[in-house]
């Protein structure tokens, strides 16, 4: 019979992804409920050494330590956790809605042949003991509740920041258990050749805090300047609406947006964006949203907790010296 949750903790840059500690204090709770240990596992090279705060949250953590698994590669990944699964067979297997946990989900669930509830807002345990999967459909305009009944491991990716990331238990320590790695080299169809970052990248944007985002209202390139300026001072990460990345202001991986990436800050500033449908989908959830635009009726503010109707060129710098002026004396 299938028993325990499992979490994915998603590795980036040496150190294990908030969303994976996310899904953790999730699992958690859901543990405690069912009466089922809760375990983490992490695939990697040299990460033997991120076991001990992932055991100060899981019963159990898995380790798949490998040069083989240095970068993320489809196969070597879903090879490696499929048949962790096969053995195992917990009753839930959880990951994020991440750039990886995006690929690998899904193929995951096609070889133990289960189903998947993507993009998932929340999560909790019905009265029957099942996972429920809490995602929105129809752009956001709707949210539908996901249950698998019949096949195992019931499986969700959830969206970073949406979940409550609780303290680790100091006292606690899981038992960690390494994984014998098995690849065939024959079976791993793609290899990691060079990894080229940005150069001064900063928070990724789905794992942001805040976001202080600019769209068409900008009028160029040059004047992401002040959004910059903005979000330096609040210490946030900076997006673009599609129509500024469309028009070469910013890069891809800058766009907010259901052809973007789909974030949750605790804060959202919208700058001379109009509301789009799909840009609306990738940021709706976000905790609070703020609207700049002249445009009264901008769709942004339909879902706006607050707007100011007025010039953005006018309004961010006056905020970014407002801005500094409270966190200094703070």
């Amino acid at each position: 019979m299938a028993k325990g949750i499992w979490v994915f903790a998603e590795v980036k840059d040496g150190n294990v992804r908030k969303i994976g500690f996310e899904l953790l204090s999730q699992g958690k709770k859901m543990a405690e409920k069912l009466g089922e240990e809760l375990v983490a596992v992490i695939l990697g090279s040299g990460v033997e050494g991120l076991t001990e705060r992932l055991a100060e949250y899981a019963d159990k953590v898995y380790v798949a330590d490998n040069p083989a698994l240095a970068q993320y590669t489809t196969d070597a990944y879903t090879t490696v956790l499929t048949n962790l699964l096969k053995e195992h067979q917990p009753s839930i297997f959880l990951c994020g809605a991440t750039v990886v946990g995006k690929d690998l989900s899904p193929r995951v669930a096609a070889r133990l042949q289960t189903g998947l509830a993507t993009d998932c807002t929340g999560l909790a345990i019905g009265d029957n003991g099942l996972l429920v999967a809490r995602r929105p459909v129809y752009a956001g305009k709707a949210y539908v509740e996901v249950v698998c009944p019949v096949s195992r491991p019931q499986m969700a990716s959830v969206r970073p920041n949406v979940l409550e990331m609780l303290p680790a238990d100091g006292a606690k320590k899981g038992e960690v258990i390494k994984v014998e790695v098995k690849l065939e080299p024959a079976s791993l169809r793609t290899a990691i050749v060079e990894v080229v970052k940005a150069a001064g990248a900063k928070v990724d944007l789905t794992e942001a805090n805040i976001i202080v985002s600019g769209g068409r209202g900008l009028k160029g390139p040059e004047n992401f300047k002040i959004i910059e300026e903005l979000a330096a001072v609040l210490n946030a990460t900076v997006g673009a609406s599609r129509a500024a990345v469309d028009s070469g202001w910013r890069e891809h991986g800058d766009q907010v947006g259901q052809t973007g990436k789909v974030v949750t800050p605790n804060l959202y500033i919208a700058c001379g964006i109009s509301g789009a449908i799909q840009h609306l989908a990738g940021m709706g959830s976000s905790k609070i949203i703020v609207a700049i635009n002249k445009d009264p009726d901008a769709p942004i503010f339909q879902k706006a907790d607050y707007g100011i109707v007025e010039d953005l060129f006018k309004v961010v710098p006056v905020l970014t010296e407002e801005f500094k002026k409270l966190l200094s004396e703070s």
